[in-house]
């Protein structure tokens, strides 16, 4: 049988190679899914199809791997390459069985009886576009029959074959199983079930499940019992008719629904790669394998990035749909339903969301549902907890919303593992960073339109690399029985349970997908020069220092890593400043002692945004080199007491996490000394001579805290001097203290604009013990924030401490 398939395929290479055009998954895969190409291979294939085979073949010489159509020679025995599930079906008559059962067996008692072989089979998924269908639909023609008759497989060649994917998965270890399983036929039938399995789940996360449409969904929505309540009570409150509160409620669902199409995606798929080809560079993407094991396991995937310019609705739905995953539906600013960009992102998947729900419970009641029903039916989903756009570059206070109602989605009985996955989304440049700090200096916020999209575009040019990081995932279900173990019983399937748990236990949880966020940091050639760059006192450096300190932070990370989702660049030093200095970031400027390298004052502000990208990587070393800097020598048991002392407010604002601040602390310590930036003579660590090389680097690297302890120092004295205050007035007074510093240091940090900084920090002070408030609710300090006062005014320099004194208000 085989030999037929084998001519008629060979006949097909030539109509296959002008019709089909295939995406891999994954890019590598033999590095990534660890293919030993020195053992024999097998692969197997859900359908015996001779279009299939062809272009499996082609496949296999993309990859340099062996062609499917020959034989495997296993001792004796020459066995074909190619095992397939399934035969497909007849015009007339059902359909014939295939060898794989026999095939299966024969693997499993050669590997029996002769250990040695250890072959690998390897399954090899064909999906030939990407359309899920509808449900109740009969378009089985376009993808959706598992095993098509010929004249069906052509017409599905002819209209998807220019959209296959080919998602080749991890091999299984033929020798592992039969040393474990044996060989009998019932082994080879679950080797066969399983790989059954596989192949479905891999067509479900590839395309999702069925669509539903637009007014099937709608009546379904509106025939809940928990939005006919709330219609029903919008029509007491209101007093008008039932019928006139549904008119209202479906209007809110035109409003928000999506109204995916998968046509617009296709279409999306070509302008975009077009449009990151003319943007960037390329794309790097880590752990991306971590989301498609997640997806063949069959979870909800909820994807939480981080928030930092409108590309990011764009890019990371490319990068899913190119890993061979179904795009998410994705939760959108209302701000972005304007003609006709509302439309196209409406058939991409996104749903819209208003800014703030107050006041409108039927809204409310409409959006929950509408929420719920994506989760129902298993359509993954993309929300950003920040709720808008960073203006500083740092991450910022999550809104739990959106993080609520998905737990209180799942109390109405999902019946799959839901997990979050935190994404880090990082750019070497952000196209709406100029505006980014005349919003925070107090200008209005533009209204996006038409006109503001068609100028983007005409300055659209080289923006380098973008970076899609993918965190460590969080599964719902098992942080609710650790935060919430009786969550179960709260189960209601018709009623939005609201139980007395969920507010605090959805903060936690949005604390810790921001840390997860920030722990998926891209270290890139733009933001280390920034840290490097805006470090020194005219922004500027020798191309030697500049080379000498980008290999101090890279070894900071390489050697007391952050984390290991940490992603390094592959550049040398001197490869990253030629980077930066064709993105025309820096200036490169040559004298006759040498090359120097700076920033202009206008890219002094902009590349502040991307410095505090990886701010928070840097933070407990900088601390660390400014204690020794300023004391000239200190304990570690002083140093390690600092660290712990500030760590706290760290926490919250830069959502730091080590398992071990003090360990940490000390590994950085031996890393300081190894670099020769720091001198140590038993438990105490000294700086180096001060006209030295290092000594020089250790201020660089100290020069990272510098504004937070400068803004910390303000909000601390001005507390302790003038306390009890508002709250209000404390963030409103420490934000006019810091633009004055800005001033009389002619300091260029736009987070110093941000009141939300200052917010974050009130809070924190409170939540660490540091603050509570007097019996008018007014802060007032602890004495502990005394202590912490002393520590922070001894690690800054004295011309900014006395201008902190001098500008303090007085009584």
């Amino acid at each position: 049988m085989l030999s037929g398939l084998s001519l008629f395929t060979k006949l097909l290479s030539w109509p296959i190679r002008l019709l089909v055009k295939f995406k891999i998954v994954p890019d590598n895969p033999i590095h990534e899914l660890q293919i030993c190409t020195d053992r024999p291979l097998f692969y197997i294939c859900h359908t015996e199809s001779a279009s299939d085979l062809a272009t499996l073949r082609r496949v296999c010489r993309v990859l340099d791997l062996p062609d499917p159509l020959s034989r495997v020679r296993l001792d004796e025995q020459s066995l074909p390459r190619t095992l397939f599930l399934e035969q497909p079906h007849q015009l007339i008559g059902g359909r014939g069985k295939t060898r794989a059962l026999q095939q299966g067996q024969q693997l499993l008692a050669a590997h029996l009886a002769n250990p040695k072989l250890q072959a690998q089979l390897i399954p090899a998924a064909i999906l030939w576009g990407r359309a899920p269908g509808k449900e109740n639909s009969i378009k089985w023609l376009l993808g959706e029959a598992h095993a098509p008759n010929w004249l069906a497989k052509l017409l599905i060649v002819l209209i998807s074959g220019r959209h296959t994917l080919v998602r080749l998965s991890k091999p299984v270890d033929l020798q592992q199983m039969a040393a474990q399983f044996g060989a009998e036929q019932e082994i080879a039938r679950k080797l066969l079930r399983m790989s059954r399995i596989h192949f479905y789940r891999q067509r479900l996360a590839a395309t999702g499940p069925k669509l539903i449409g637009r007014a099937q969904l709608f009546n379904a929505l509106l025939a809940s019992p928990a939005l006919k309540q709330a219609i029903a009570d919008e029509a007491s409150s209101k007093k008008i008719s039932y019928q006139a509160a549904q008119q209202e409620a479906r209007k809110l669902l035109q409003e928000i629904a999506a109204d995916y199409r998968t046509s617009t995606l296709r279409f999306g798929d070509r302008i975009l790669s077009w449009l990151w080809q003319k943007l960037y560079y390329g794309i790097k993407v880590t752990n991306a394998d971590k989301l498609r094991d997640l997806a063949q396991k069959g979870h909800e995937i909820v994807y939480v990035p981080c928030h930092r310019s409108h590309m990011d609705y764009l890019l990371l739905s490319y990068i899913i749909y190119h890993q061979g995953l179904v795009p998410p539906h994705i939760a959108a600013g209302i701000n972005l339903n304007f003609w006709p960009a509302g439309t196209i992102f409406r058939r991409g998947g996104a749903f819209f969301i208003r800014r703030s729900f107050s006041g409108n419970k039927l809204y409310s009641a409409v959006f929950r549902e509408y929420l719920s029903l994506l989760f129902m039916k298993g359509y993954a989903v993309k929300y950003y907890t920040e709720g808008g756009r960073s203006r500083t570059g740092r991450l910022l206070q999550p809104k739990t919303g959106m993080l609520a109602m998905t737990v209180q989605s799942m109390l109405r009985g999902i019946d799959r593992p839901v997990t979050l996955v935190p994404v880090y989304l990082g750019y070497e440049h952000v196209m709406e960073v100029n505006t980014y700090l005349s919003e925070l200096q107090g200008s209005g916020k533009q209204k996006e339109s038409v006109f503001g999209v068609l100028k983007a575009i005409r300055n659209l040019r080289d923006y380098g690399y973008g970076y899609v990081n993918f965190g460590e995932p969080i599964s719902l279900n098992h942080y609710l029985n650790q935060q919430a173990p009786d969550w179960k019983t709260e189960i209601n399937p018709l009623e939005a349970p609201k139980p007395q748990w969920l507010n605090p236990v959805v903060a936690k949880l949005s604390e810790q997908i921001m840390r997860h966020i920030n722990q998926a940091a891209a270290l890139n050639s733009i933001n280390l020069i920034a840290l490097c760059l805006l470090a020194s006192d005219k922004q500027s450096l020798t191309r030697q220092e500049l080379e000498r300190q980008l290999e101090v932070y890279l070894n900071l990370q390489r050697m007391v890593p952050y984390h290991a989702n940490v992603s390094l660049p592959e550049q040398t030093p001197a490869q990253m400043i030629a980077h930066a200095a064709k993105m025309q970031k820096i200036q490169l400027a040559t004298d006759s002692f040498g090359e120097l390298v700076s920033l202009s004052p206008q890219h002094a502000v902009q590349m502040s945004y991307y410095r505090n990208n990886i701010l928070h990587l840097f933070i407990i070393p900088a601390l660390l080199a400014s204690a020794v800097l300023r004391q000239q020598e200190q304990s570690q048991q002083q140093l390690l007491a600092m660290v712990e002392q500030l760590y706290g407010l760290l926490r919250h604002e830069l959502f730091l996490y080590v398992p071990s601040i003090s360990n940490y602390s000390k590994q950085l310590l031996q890393q300081l000394v190894q670099a020769g930036m720091l001198q140590q003579q038993e438990q105490r660590f000294l700086v180096p001579p001060q006209h030295s090389r290092e000594y020089f680097m250790l201020d660089l690297l100290a020069h990272n805290a510098e504004h937070t302890l400068q803004r910390y120092a303000m909000v601390f004295n001005l507390l302790h001097a003038h306390g009890p205050l508002q709250r209000s007035e404390l963030e409103q007074q420490s934000q006019q203290l810091a633009q004055r510093l800005l001033t009389l240091h002619g300091i260029n940090a736009p987070e110093y604009y941000d009141k939300n900084l200052f917010a974050t920090l009130s809070q924190a002070l409170k939540l660490e013990g540091y603050s509570q408030p007097d019996q008018d609710n007014r802060v007032r300090a602890t004495p502990e924030l005394s202590k912490l006062a002393t520590s922070v005014n001894l690690l800054l320099r004295n011309e900014v401490l006395q201008s902190i004194y001098s500008i303090m208000p007085r009584d």
